[in-house]
């Protein structure tokens, strides 16, 4: 079996941390012949998609052969894993791996499904899951749901890692001018949040595989900040899934495996579900690490018995 990961490029990775190289010496373990490209190397001649790849040699992080050129149909599967932001390169990127698809090469996730669930707009689809939640772009009406809920977070929609994601009081000097900003003078939308003063006790990642929780842990935010992202200091914890959370996942779950969403991870605070993410999820490495479970491994395995 030949499978292909579609990422930034290998070389800024920390295999130490990163659930991409988690993922690939995972695939190695299971006698698989793994490749690496960038969105950059990807191309279309006609009906038919082709890649400028790098085989990964089993071994010391990284060993890579030199660049080859390959038809994608010679892929039993491509993980498409690059981070956000989803621009327009991303975008592109994922159409050209359609034609892989049509082609008959699985694509993990499905390259329409990476378009169309935005990570903070495809938990919309969840809402009675969600905290009280509002996507608008004009002032006054993020002002009014600002004062309803007394306390929210702004997240920028296509932020990532806790990025630009803000904190604020309906009564905050400065609000006009700090929504005028966030919104691009009312032409950008922007999700506002009730906050949940539960978040300083932690936000779950649970890690999705096909539909099935497979693994979790527990983000604590650190000091004087209330962002728990791991990328932004927040220290990861051993948890186990609460049955509100096992309810969360069990709603999600047939929707996430019939879109072909087949790698996921989702955030929920309090019981509240906050995001899905689907783009390149993070978080094996930490659930390997503190739960002492072979993830990775189970990832691929899941994998390799639906495609056989």
């Amino acid at each position: 079996m030949k499978q292909l990961f579609v990422l930034d490029p290998i070389e800024l990775i920390n295999p130490d941390k990163d659930s991409s190289a988690a993922l690939i010496q995972a695939a190695h373990r299971a006698s698989i012949e793994v490749w690496a490209c960038t969105p950059s190397d990807l191309q279309a001649k006609g009906a038919k998609a082709y890649v400028v790849a790098r085989q990964i040699i089993p071994g010391p992080w990284i060993r890579l052969e030199e660049p080859q050129s390959s038809s994608l149909n010679k892929f039993q599967c491509i993980w498409m894993r690059k981070d956000p932001p989803v621009d327009e390169a991303f975008l592109y990127a994922t159409h050209l791996l359609e034609v892989a698809e049509r082609d008959g090469v699985l694509v993990l996730n499905k390259p329409a499904s990476l378009r169309a669930w935005n990570e903070k707009l495809g938990a919309l689809r969840f809402s009675k899951l969600m905290a009280p939640t509002l996507v608008a772009s004009r002032v006054n009406e993020l002002k009014e749901f600002a004062k309803e809920q007394g306390e929210v977070v702004l997240k920028p929609l296509g932020g990532k890692g806790g990025q630009g994601v803000i904190r604020v009081a309906e009564k905050a000097a400065g609000l006009d001018a700090l929504l005028e900003l966030i919104t691009a003078q009312e032409q950008m939308p922007v999700m506002m949040q009730k906050f949940l003063p539960s978040v300083v006790e932690g936000d779950k990642r649970i890690l999705l595989v096909n539909g099935e929780p497979l693994g979790a842990i527990n983000r604590v935010p650190k000091q004087g900040d209330f962002r728990s992202n791991l990328a932004l200091g927040g220290k990861a914890e051993v948890t186990i899934l609460s049955k509100r959370e096992k309810e969360i996942c069990e709603e999600l779950g047939y929707s996430l495996k019939s879109e072909g969403l087949f790698f996921v991870g989702i955030d929920v605070i309090g019981g509240m579900l906050s995001e899905i993410n689907v783009t390149s999820p993070t978080g094996i490495r930490e659930v390997e690490k503190l739960m002492n479970v072979p993830l990775a491994d189970q990832v691929i395995q899941c994998l390799v018995d639906n495609l056989c």
